[in-house]
């Protein structure tokens, strides 16, 4: 099975598919002065502009990984999540409260995939 690249850099590749499986790195918001659910919007823009990339969709996602800088703030976030699937299959899904780098981070999410 072929492995496939895309935006790569001297850290990462954004995106790696294998075969039919797709994997997407850690997404966070482009804009760090957003609150919670405004990061989560831009964190769930950024995954459907990434599969859609490699021909793929939420539809299609088989687990997520959420890491939340405070759990307690999750119904917040799975607010906006669940407005995004709306009617799609609901992946396999794991959310864990993180510390990050980045202090103004809120919400960081990694995906996988399929074609």
């Amino acid at each position: 099975m072929s492995i496939k690249r895309y935006r790569t850099s001297e850290k990462l590749s954004r995106i790696v598919t294998h075969g039919d499986t797709v994997y997407l790195c850690g997404q966070v918001a482009n804009d760090y002065d957003g609150d919670l659910e405004e990061q989560t919007r831009q964190v769930l823009a950024r995954i459907d502009d990434h599969l859609a990339e490699v021909g793929s969709d939420k539809t299609k996602m088989l687990h997520v990984m959420i890491h939340i800088k405070d759990i307690s703030q999750v119904a917040r976030m799975n607010a906006i999540w669940a407005q995004w699937l709306g009617d799609s299959p609901r992946p396999a899904r794991t959310c864990v409260e993180a510390g990050f780098a980045n202090a103004d981070t809120w919400v960081e999410m990694t995906v996988v995939a399929t074609l």
